[in-house]
Parts: structure tokens; C-alpha cells; sequence
């Protein structure tokens, strides 16, 4: 469900800029990365289950247990087709930052002038969550190699990294998951599934289909 707030000029300049960068050619040297997390809740079963049959279905009892929450980091290169997944205990800015220290180093990374990483507006997702988790000269590596792109405020669904977020719910996340283990197990397997066909997003929204959208001009721009 989209959240759309006053159409202020602020507003239509973050979103065009965002537009703009996403109508580009892909450019493996400066690449496109989207990124946002999400809370998955860990839940057990009290009593075991029956297997399937054949023709019935598996069997779950209603009773739950509550085995506390994980938080997935996602990034996706929706025009290569390329997704890192990683499980944390939490999202602090120690494990944000740690996840895009681990992005830059990708070995697909290691050649590139700049990473162009797409975020909403999380207090997190800003520069000093690198330099409260690292060294300054640390901090100031992994910045020179990335710039930050961020959607307006409730306007998140520009952030492509939440259609993927999407998918990997409907693909592996809907059904009961008792423990980190399987967690990661089912992610892993997903993300190499979806890495291995390159499955790309094809993007639509324009900053033509904005303007007739939110019904403004260029002129107010300025």
C-alpha cells in the first residue's frame, strides 16, 4: 500500500532523482544497488505435526511458540540480477554498517568507481553508523567507494529492494520457521535460486508516469 504525503517540491525532487538514476543504462563500474531490511519473526510449533500423505496435505497443529525475531538485510542490482541476503539478531548501526562493508567487498565489487546504494530514510542508514562501528580510516574506505540515494519520506516503494523483499516472502519466508538455522537455510538456498537465473526487476515507473501520476509540472521543480 503506498503512503503518499503532501507532493511538496522536496518530495518530487528526491523522487525524480531516483527515477532518473533508475532509467539509466547499467553500468557495471557504477551499479545500482537497492537496500532495506526486514523483522521475521522465529515461530516453533508446541506439538509435532503430521506428515504428508498421499493426497493430504502436511498437517501443523494452531499451537505456537514465539522463538524471538531475526532481521534480514537485503540488497538487490535489479538490472543485473544480483541479490546478498544476510540474517543479524538485530539492525543497529554496527550491523548495517558491517553489511554494506561486506557489499563493497564482493569480489563483482572490487573494480568498480562507485556503488550507488539506494535506501529509505531509516536513522540508520546514514554515514555515522560506519564511523560508530569502524575506524575512521576504515569508515572513510568503504564511503569513498559507495554513495547514498534516498527515497522521500513515506515513499519507501521507490526503493526497489522492497519488490524483492516481496518475493523472497511469498518464495520462502511464508511458512513457519522455528529456528535461525532454517532461516538461513531457506534464505541461501532462495538467493542462489534467484542469483543463478539473474532474475532482474524490470522497473516501470517513469519520471513521466510520476508527473501524470501526482499531476504537477517541471516548473514547480524550481
Amino acid at each position: 500500500m503506498w503512503c503518499i504525503p503532501e507532493v511538496t517540491p522536496p518530495f518530487i525532487e528526491r523522487m525524480e532523482h531516483l527515477l532518473n538514476l533508475y532509467n539509466k543504462q547499467y553500468n557495471p563500474k557504477q551499479p545500482i544497488v537497492c537496500v532495506d531490511e526486514k523483522s521475521k519473526q522465529l515461530i516453533g510449533s508446541k506439538r509435532k505435526g503430521k506428515p504428508a500423505k498421499e493426497g493430504k496435505p502436511k498437517k501443523t497443529d494452531y499451537e505456537y511458540q514465539r522463538n524471538g525475531t531475526r532481521n534480514i538485510f537485503l540488497s538487490v542490482e535489479p538490472k543485473a540480477g544480483f541479490r546478498k541476503v544476510k540474517v543479524t539478531k538485530q539492525r543497529k548501526c554496527s550491523d548495517f554498517a558491517q553489511f554494506i562493508k561486506e557489499l563493497v567487498n564482493l569480489k563483482r565489487f572490487q573494480k568498480v568507481k562507485k556503488i550507488h546504494i539506494v535506501l529509505d530514510n531509516l536513522n540508520t542508514h546514514f554515514e555515522k553508523s560506519f564511523y560508530e562501528t569502524f575506524s575512521k580510516t576504515e569508515a572513510d574506505h568503504i564511503l569513498k567507494k559507495i554513495e547514498f540515494h534516498y527515497t522521500p519520506k513515506h515513499a519507501s516503494w521507490l526503493n526497489m529492494a522492497e519488490i524483492e523483499i516481496g518475493i523472497m516472502d511469498r518464495q520462502c519466508l511464508r511458512k513457519r520457521i522455528a529456528d535461525k538455522k532454517v532461516l538461513v537455510r531457506n534464505i541461501s538456498l532462495w538467493q542462489r535460486e534467484r542469483n543463478r537465473h539473474k532474475t532482474k526487476i524490470d522497473w516501470k515507473f517513469t519520471t513521466q508516469k510520476a508527473r501524470e501520476v501526482f499531476k504537477y509540472e517541471p516548473a514547480e521543480l524550481s
